[in-house]
């Protein structure tokens, strides 16, 4: 396996640490691996630690009373999740679970926090990527209580553009592999509504779908069909 240091290097929080700060980390961190569809950590567990995905892929849901999903985000290797640990130790109010085989660096609350101290720069890195996070669970929320299935698909593709997105001139590759069930369970509609907004989409030359990988032929005009007048 890979040291710990080198899994930390690859997070863009921790690449310009001092060595003192680093093996700190280093010596109090530790690595756990989680099988496919196991649970990294339930919404009941309290925060108690922050998490490095270090290899594998994860996702972050919400499961209703009546046991259905809800995905608020997906986890890809160097990020940082579970980060509201660092607000309080109250309970998470999430699930975090392995999409794939996956390797999780698990770095103690108190141990970030102290860095946070140490560091301003980090500090606000932090401070930016829960306010980045948040901001986008509620735009997807607001999408769902006023938005056309249409619409929301558009603006989640172009989010995911945003977050996992590779650009290629005016089209771009969507990294992450996605099932009709894990776009449904990100904007609240069914699976067979994603496969007619898809096949929509596709006729009308915007995107191309290919074994779970989602392509934006034209970026430019998926975004003027996005509904947003604002």
């Amino acid at each position: 396996m890979q040291s710990k240091l080198w899994y930390l290097k690859r997070c863009d929080l921790f690449e310009r640490l001092t060595p003192e700060q680093a093996g700190r980390l280093d010596r109090r961190c530790f690595c756990l691996p989680f099988k496919r569809r196991s649970l990294i950590y339930s919404s009941t567990e309290p925060g108690q630690s922050v998490m490095v995905l270090a290899s594998g892929r994860v996702k972050i849901k919400a499961i209703t009373l009546e046991g259905k999903e809800t995905i608020l985000a997906f986890i890809e290797e160097g990020e940082i999740f579970g980060e509201l640990a660092l607000l309080d130790s109250q309970p998470r109010g999430e699930f975090a679970e392995a999409v794939e085989d996956s390797q999780v660096l698990v770095i103690p609350r108190e141990e970030l926090l102290w860095l946070m101290e140490q560091r301003p720069d980090v500090s606000l890195s932090v401070t930016k990527l829960i306010g980045l996070r948040r901001r986008r669970i509620e735009n997807r929320l607001r999408n769902i209580l006023f938005l056309p299935s249409r619409e929301r698909m558009i603006r989640l593709l172009l989010e995911l553009v945003e977050s996992h997105g590779e650009r290629r001139g005016n089209a771009c590759a969507i990294r992450l592999p996605l099932s009709h069930q894990d776009l449904a369970s990100l904007i609240g509609i069914t699976r067979e509504m994603v496969t007619r907004v898809l096949g929509q989409l596709q006729a009308e030359g915007l995107v191309e779908v290919r074994r779970r990988r989602i392509t934006i032929k034209d970026y430019k005009r998926l975004a003027t069909n996005s509904g947003d007048t604002a």
